[in-house]
């Protein structure tokens, strides 16, 4: 089992959907109720357990009005050294 690094993608995905959603003051399970998905699965993203699908990324960008591309920002990722 992999430990949690502040650096994994996972992690710091969650950590901006967390920004995002506090953003709106909406707990988690109003974000999950917007985006048609269950609250246990939006707490699993936001801990950075989750590997998200292309269409539940759709979902999250739309139930919190942003671009997806906003979900991505600021998200360091690529080829490792």
């Amino acid at each position: 089992m992999k430990t949690k690094r502040k650096n994994d993608m996972f992690v710091q995905f969650g950590q901006a959907v967390r920004k995002y959603r506090m953003g709106q003051g909406w707990s988690q399970e109003k974000l999950a109720e917007q985006a048609g998905l269950h609250r246990t699965y939006v707490a699993d993203i936001e801990r950075g357990v989750r590997n998200v699908s292309l269409r539940n990324l759709d979902k999250l960008a739309k139930a919190l009005k942003i671009t997806l591309c906003d979900l991505f920002a600021g998200i360091s990722v690529g080829v490792r050294k």
